[in-house]
């Protein structure tokens, strides 16, 4: 579908004057190239620009029917895609698993090949277990997007991401990025790692030695691609004041105590003293330094409160951009699809 300048007032316009590009699913960032990124970025501008309107609505993916499959409880993920769809016309129908048949022993795949049935254009899941959204694109004739499996990827959080801190910095090519705090159990983490140094950022992951993957055991203080995780610069660092030495943004992940095992910390008084983003460890970055932070906000634990709601901070930002975002995906994938 092609969108000018010329487009009616009910359109997400202005966009582009080159086609788009197809999304079939949506399960990591791994996939996409940088042009690709970038297109996804652009129309998220358009989306956004819809938001901004007095009327939040336009016809886009009206006739289309998007299901959310939600294994996992979720707040800003759920609601933002809910928002998307509906903006955009959609009809969405929200799952959960604790009120569906998924109960009584139902399946992922038997699940999926009946919301296909039920005529589903799209199906929104979020599951505990890494690869579920590549098990379901596999065996259903549905498009997936994934909202978050496991440890392994979150791929409109990543994209969120870099809209907020290309709208904020211009640019995202040459910044460096610091992503500290719970490594090894973020979703958000791995998708970001991917979308950023393909569009031509530093980063550089900090945290405890415990709390990083083990890919990175070893290869500090930089690894490069192509081998292992196929990433062309990222750094490690277990210093937290090192690691953000003229950073230009600053994602604070959250210390996900649900999923971890016991011993990967000494202590949480230990972790806040050496990783928590405070005021103090915050100027060691570039003195404009955006503060990011994937929600929800452990206040007081990996970023202290003043951080979180103080000038640096674009965390509700982030939630707005969340709907655009979506929206842009939810487009790509399911608009003109027949």
């Amino acid at each position: 579908m092609k969108i000018t300048k010329k487009a009616n007032k009910g359109s997400p316009a202005p966009l582009l004057e080159k086609r788009l590009f197809k999304l079939h699913h949506l399960l990591d960032l791994d996939e996409l190239n940088r042009q690709e990124l970038e297109q996804i970025l652009d129309t998220t501008a358009a989306m956004k620009e819809v938001l901004s309107r007095e009327i939040k609505k336009v016809p886009a993916l009206r006739g289309k029917t998007l299901f959310t499959l939600f294994y996992e409880p979720s707040t800003r993920t759920r609601a933002s895609f809910e928002q998307a769809g509906k903006i955009l016309s959609a009809d969405v129908i929200n799952l959960s698993a604790g009120t569906s048949s998924m109960m009584k022993g139902e399946s992922l795949v038997d699940t999926g090949r009946t919301l296909q049935a039920l005529g589903a254009d799209v199906v929104i899941l979020r599951h505990p277990q890494s690869g579920a959204p590549y098990l379901l694109a596999q065996n259903v004739d549905v498009s997936i997007v994934n909202a978050g499996d496991g440890y392994h990827a979150h791929p409109t959080q990543a994209l969120l991401d870099l809209y907020t801190i290309r709208e904020r910095l211009g640019r995202i090519e040459g910044l460096k990025v610091a992503i500290v705090g719970d490594i090894l159990h973020s979703r958000v983490a791995r998708s970001n790692i991917w979308g950023l140094t393909t569009m031509g950022a530093q980063v550089v992951l900090c945290g405890p030695p415990t709390l990083m993957p083990s890919v990175f055991n070893g290869v500090s203080p930089v690894y490069e691609g192509p081998k292992g995780f196929g990433l062309p610069l990222l750094s490690v660092e277990t210093d937290l004041a090192r690691a953000l030495e003229d950073a230009d943004v600053v994602m604070a992940l959250r210390l996900q105590k649900e999923r971890q095992q016991g011993g990967l910390l000494p202590s949480l008084r230990e972790y806040i003293n050496l990783y928590q983003i405070n005021r103090k460890q915050l100027s060691r970055a570039r003195p404009n330094a955006l503060v990011l932070h994937p929600g929800p906000v452990n206040e007081g634990v990996e970023i202290a409160t003043d951080v979180a709601y103080g000038a640096q901070s674009v965390i509700q930002e982030q939630v707005t951009n969340g709907v655009a975002v979506r929206m842009a995906i939810l487009y790509m994938i399911a608009g003109g699809k027949k």
